[in-house]
């Protein structure tokens, strides 16, 4: 599995070792990454959790500026994590070379950043417009999932796009104040069907668990026997543990 390890410029970040406040805090995040398994790295300025404050573009812009730059440099894929075009269009510009759409590519805007600059796209399910207005998911999750992604992928086949998407089943995005419990059941189906996602011929990616607790370490193991290309995740050493434990 290929992995992206997660750096947050945001501030309210729940998984505090991943936040950084400048380059030089990013490159110290980022070495330590690519030392523990990562291969590519994956940036965001915009918290998508329940404690998260919605900034406005320009905000959330200052708190990538002068990182992605420096992150661009080190010559391994970087991903930006938003769900604003704007804020999209000027990371790719400043050294990032995927989008992570937070969006979950509802917008032609948005389409048409991915596409003008040729970039990889992960795309996720959502039950909102963005992160912070998910709605619970009603029947068949893995269904609604799949009506998500035909829909999205028709606009990608608009702007020749489709074959330069990852799709990711959005299992790292939860409704505002969902029970855990709820929460790990979903997973735990979501991520024991992945297999039905390969009806569309593209690579999966999913957003890694990175809590230590019975639950968590369950849905790791399953997602890791499905054998994703891709995953997030703020703790790749872990992940490769997995790997050689669950693979071998």
């Amino acid at each position: 599995m290929f992995l992206f390890g997660v750096i947050n410029a945001s501030p309210d970040s729940l998984h505090t070792e991943s936040v950084v406040d400048g380059p030089d805090a990013a490159t110290t995040r980022a070495d330590w990454l690519a030392a523990n398994g990562a291969e590519g790295l994956d940036i965001g300025g915009q918290g998508s959790t329940d404690i998260a404050d919605v900034v406005d573009a320009a905000t959330e812009w200052s708190r990538l500026e002068a990182i992605i730059p420096v992150l661009g440099a080190r010559g391994v894929p970087l991903s930006v994590d938003t769900w604003r075009p704007e804020v999209a269009d000027l990371a790719l510009r400043a050294g990032a070379n995927v989008l992570n759409a937070a969006d979950g590519m509802q917008s032609d805007a948005m389409w048409s950043v991915a596409a003008e600059h040729e970039v990889t796209v992960v795309l996720p399910f959502l039950s909102g417009p963005n992160p912070k207005a998910m709605q619970r998911v009603t029947g068949d999750p893995v269904q609604s999932i799949i009506d998500f992604f035909e829909a999205r992928l028709a606009t990608a086949d608009r702007f020749g796009m489709r074959a330069k998407c990852l799709l990711d089943p959005g299992t790292g995005f939860a409704p505002p104040s969902w029970p855990w419990e709820e929460r790990y059941v979903y997973q735990r189906e979501v991520y024991s069907r992945l297999d039905e996602l390969r009806r569309f011929d593209l690579p999966l990616y999913i957003a890694l668990p990175w809590k230590r607790t019975a639950q968590h370490d369950e849905l790791l193991e399953i997602v890791v026997r499905h054998r994703p290309e891709y995953g997030r995740s703020h703790y790749p050493d872990r992940v490769r543990e997995v790997e050689r434990d669950v693979l071998a």
